[in-house]
């Protein structure tokens, strides 16, 4: 359930007994008794509700935590802590509840009313209840003949009632079971469709299965419902799942793979179990397939997921295979005198020659050094010798950018390649390759190595591939460095560009990032350069030590000085950039703060702890191959519809629909993680660089920051913090042994 905005009156928060308990000093886990009065929010994987609850003596409080799948009306016993909330004022945190039918007449109503019976709405369970008062479901369950002593029930209502209470019996049984364990109404339904009477005996004996049959539950729900069912931290369906939910956490630190010996460090402090468990889990998992084995060229054992694993060995074959197919469609792009007044680098003339004499070459370079200008040049001589070109990037502004500089149509990646949601498989592959001659690829520091590889199946024997993209940047979001390890590899034709042509009088923001890239901090910053300066540049730096004069700063530069001295829009042109997501100036705490300055609409809604407001800026989360947006598009909200509870953001010009619920997919976008940037430009980019970001503090990162700005770069924050994250060149290491495999199969080609 969502609520819709605006909260409700803060006071009714405040209730004695917690003042009582706070002024007491009692903060300790305190046990609170009553019926659910009003359900504000439900998260849709359960684990989060916020809710009122009267307790025994009639008075009100807000409670929160684990408490998905509760009805109005239903009778809790709730054990937690006292807390302030910024917005909801005094609450329970709940670490424990139990829950039972309602036994008061209220709350019994209350349950009636809910849904819980198809066709008792709030009518009929006023009437029921006002008869029969808290016997009401004792009546219900033994003697339903005495529903006709009411006035107003005909016989066909009260048979429809009869016959919905009987056959819900058992399920409403199983529902106040699962209820205890924390599931939502919503995934309830689901476990009943897929496992029907055995659901009760699943969730005892193998809850882990809903973490793969379920679509929305982790491994850390079913790890919680197994604890609660009475399963041991060293059974093994639980070492196997545990397994399992490692791999998916070192591929979202982006590892393909990892040591053998790291990877059981790993299973241990995620499961909290000892290594020689660890040893056993990923045993039994390898045994069932969950888990795979390979050796590196020390013969050193490391561990995949069987998926990636396939994918690190068919990437490197498919490559070598367009590499050495005897003839290939650019060998047609021959040299043809340039436009008039266009004037190519050497570099760039090498670049477009290498496109027309390899079937794969990369294009590296950093930013304003010709390498649109390059793309625009190969896309010529691409249609001048007739060839079908296909231009794709794997980000959505990324490929807008690119139909913007060379006048044809580019596609998103997963666009270019049609996902098929009812075989869940893209459409092009193998079997039904893509219908082009020449592939150019933009943007590919950001490919990882599911989507690659996906991409060079549906590539036709014969084609053409180049791919575009700065390799100082961060690496891509997903596992794998496949840019950097294709380069490192030396398998494929790599042509540099180093000159700088975009630096026109007065721009430092491409300077600064190349002095960056170098290891030096930008001289503009050491020149002490200060916004109030009479001569307006590109780029500045306001030095902050503080977290919160930094955080006022990037308030009055992006609501106010920006848009007043440079008269860029706050909410189209600016966006700010930080490293994290926590902290005064972290993402998180930017963003409810922006929204509130920049974003003064009335209409929205809330979803948990966070509202969206009609206007706002917002950014997907996750892939959702069914609606077609992916993980870092960003877009605007452009409709609200309470009566539907369903919103509609514009991405791109392209109209998504979401119910409330799914908000859980979307967060603000008024600031975004430099990781979250990736692929994208923007006219103007302000970001922090603090020393309590050290975690993060890396040249890459804040290079890739800078080189997001198009027109103008504001940097807020400590010297200290600058030189840290210029001196700091290490890059965190992704496990892989693609570019092993790269050389490998090279070798193969070798006579």
């Amino acid at each position: 359930m969502t609520q819709a905005f605006p909260p409700e009156n803060n006071d009714l928060f405040h209730s004695s007994a917690i003042q009582k308990a706070e002024d007491s000093g009692s903060l300790t886990e305190h046990i609170l008794q009553g019926d659910v009065e009003k359900v504000i929010y439900e998260s849709s994987d359960g684990t989060f509700a916020i809710m009122y609850l009267r307790d025994l003596q009639g008075e009100r409080h807000c409670i929160c935590g684990p408490l998905g799948g509760l009805h109005e009306g239903q009778s809790l016993s709730v054990k937690g802590k006292w807390e302030t909330h910024k917005e909801y004022g005094r609450r329970l945190k709940v670490t424990h509840f139990e829950s039972t039918l309602p036994s008061t007449p209220e709350g019994i109503e209350k349950y009636l009313s809910s849904g819980i019976i198809k066709g008792v709405g709030e009518k009929y369970a006023k009437l029921i209840v006002e008869h029969f008062g808290k016997e009401t479901l004792h009546i219900l369950d033994n003697a339903s003949v005495r529903l006709k002593e009411i006035p107003g029930l005909g016989k066909k209502r009260i048979s429809a009632i009869k016959k919905a209470w009987d056959e819900n019996k058992d399920r409403r049984s199983l529902q106040i079971y699962m209820q205890s364990l924390g599931i939502s109404p919503a995934y309830f339904a689901k476990i009943y469709a897929l496992y029907g009477d055995r659901s009760a005996e699943i969730l005892r004996t193998d809850p882990y299965q809903l973490a793969s049959q379920v679509d929305g539950i982790g491994f850390i729900l079913a790890d919680r419902i197994a604890e609660k069912a009475g399963i041991g931290k060293n059974d093994p369906k639980r070492l196997v799942a545990g397994v399992k939910y490692t791999l998916e956490q070192i591929r979202i630190m982006g590892h393909i793979c990892m040591p053998s010996g790291e990877f059981l460090k790993t299973v241990s402090a995620l499961l909290k179990v000892e290594e020689e468990d660890a040893a056993k889990a990923l045993h039994l998992a390898a045994e069932c397939g969950r888990a795979a084995f390979d050796h590196n060229r020390e013969n050193d054992e490391v561990v995949y997921d069987p998926a990636m694993l396939r994918c690190e060995q068919e990437l490197p074959r498919l490559l070598v295979s367009l590499l050495s197919f005897p003839r290939f469609h650019g060998e047609r792009m021959r040299p043809v005198p340039p436009l008039p007044g266009s004037r190519f680098s050497d570099e760039q003339l090498a670049a477009v020659k290498e496109a027309a004499f390899s079937p794969v070459s990369i294009i590296t370079g950093g930013p304003g050094v010709g390498k649109t200008t390059v793309v625009a040049e190969i896309v010529r001589r691409a249609n001048l010798a007739k060839l079908r070109t296909a231009l794709a990037a794997p980000t959505g502004r990324a490929a807008k950018r690119m139909s913007e500089t060379t006048n044809m149509t580019a596609y998103t990646l997963h666009r270019l390649l049609k996902w098929n949601g009812a075989e869940r498989k893209f459409v092009h592959g193998k079997t039904n390759p893509l219908p082009f001659d020449l592939f150019i690829l933009d943007e590919t520091s950001m490919l990882d190595l599911p989507l690659a590889t996906a991409f060079f199946r549906a590539v036709p024997p014969g084609a053409s591939v180049v791919l575009v993209g700065d390799c100082d940047q961060l690496p891509s979001v997903g596992p794998g460095n496949i840019l950097n390890d294709l380069i490192s590899s030396g398998t494929v034709p790599v042509t540099r560009l180093t000159k700088i042509f975009r630096q026109g009088e007065g721009s430092n923001i491409i300077v600064s990032a190349h002095e960056v890239n170098s290891g030096r901090i930008p001289e503009c910053i050491a020149k002490n350069q200060s916004p109030a300066q009479k001569s307006l540049t590109d780029f500045y730096w306001i030095a902050k030590e503080e977290p919160e004069d930094a955080f006022d700063v990037i308030m009055r530069l992006v609501a106010e000085r920006i848009p007043e001295r440079f008269s860029f829009d706050p909410l189209n042109d600016i966006q700010v950039l930080s490293p994290m997501n926590k902290g005064i100036c972290g993402t998180l705490s930017l963003n409810t703060a922006l929204q509130e300055r920049l974003n003064k609409n009335t209409l929205a809604f809330r979803q948990g702890e966070r509202i969206f407001r009609l206007g706002d800026k917002v950014m997907q989360t996750a892939n959702d191959y069914d609606k077609g947006v992916f993980n870092g598009d960003t877009g605007r909200i452009t409709a609200i519809r309470h009566d539907e509870k369903t919103f509609t953001v514009a991405f791109d010009s392209v109209n998504v629909n979401y119910s409330f619920q799914e908000a859980e997919a979307l967060t603000l976008a008024y600031a975004v993680t430099v990781h979250k940037s990736q692929g994208s430009e923007f006219p103007v980019v302000v970001m922090p660089v603090l020393t309590s970001h050290f975690v993060m503090l890396q040249r890459n990162l804040l290079y890739t920051g800078m080189t997001r700005a198009k027109k103008l770069m504001i940097l807020v924050g400590s010297p200290k913090a600058l030189s840290m994250a210029v001196r700091n060149a290490v890059r965190e290491p992704r496990f892989t042994l693609l570019e092993e495999r790269l050389c490998s199969e090279m070798r193969k080609m070798i006579p």
